[in-house]
């Protein structure tokens, strides 16, 4: 249970304020229909997130030894600081070609390669070298963010303080690489 409640967390958390977030919103607004977005999104987020996840665990298998490990750790420290970076989104106003599922589907799979929580679920991948729980824990983390995102769109944007989450995503990000770093140099059990 340990990798699906952590890697949801520090997913759900290093979410908000994400341009996938936004973009979530802005796909909502444009098709003003939830449920063919909210699968696209999912669909999506399974699918990358499930690729990234097997690469994190492949690379832990293959360079598993101190110095990979403290690369493991060094990124999530270094995702401590990116996840206080807000990102924004640039919106195009031409008419989608395809309809919002598939537009959903397409856009969400090629912005979330190189993101915050794609780069997140490699190291999550490599840190529990277990593919399924970190790819089912990370995409529910996704849902958790962009599901209400969707569904209530701009008003989220307005009430929640995305400074205070993007603090408590780098504290979890910090804490993990931190705790990692103290496990691989034999100070922790």
């Amino acid at each position: 249970m340990t990798p699906l409640l952590t890697s949801g967390g520090i997913v759900a958390l290093a979410e908000m304020g994400d341009k996938t977030q936004l973009l979530a919103i802005v796909l909502a607004c444009r098709f003003r229909r939830a449920w063919p977005v909210i699968a696209g999104i999912f669909v999506a987020t399974l699918a990358n997130h499930a690729l990234a996840a097997w690469a994190g665990a492949a690379l832990a298998a293959w360079f598993d030894g101190p110095v990979f490990r403290y690369a493991v750790a060094a990124s999530f420290i270094a995702m401590a600081a990116w996840t206080l970076v807000p990102d924004r989104i640039d919106v195009e106003d031409k008419p989608a070609q395809y309809g919002p599922f598939l537009t959903t589907l397409i856009a969400f799979f090629i912005v979330e390669i190189g993101d915050k929580t794609q780069v997140a679920t490699i190291a999550l991948g490599a840190r529990f070298h277990d593919v399924l729980p970190v790819a089912i824990g990370t995409t529910l983390g996704m849902m958790a963010a962009n599901v209400p995102a969707v569904l209530l769109g701009q008003r989220i944007i307005e009430r929640v303080p995305l400074r205070t989450v993007h603090v408590a995503a780098a504290l979890l990000f910090l804490g993990l690489g931190l705790w990692l770093a103290a496990q691989t140099a034999g100070w922790l059990g």
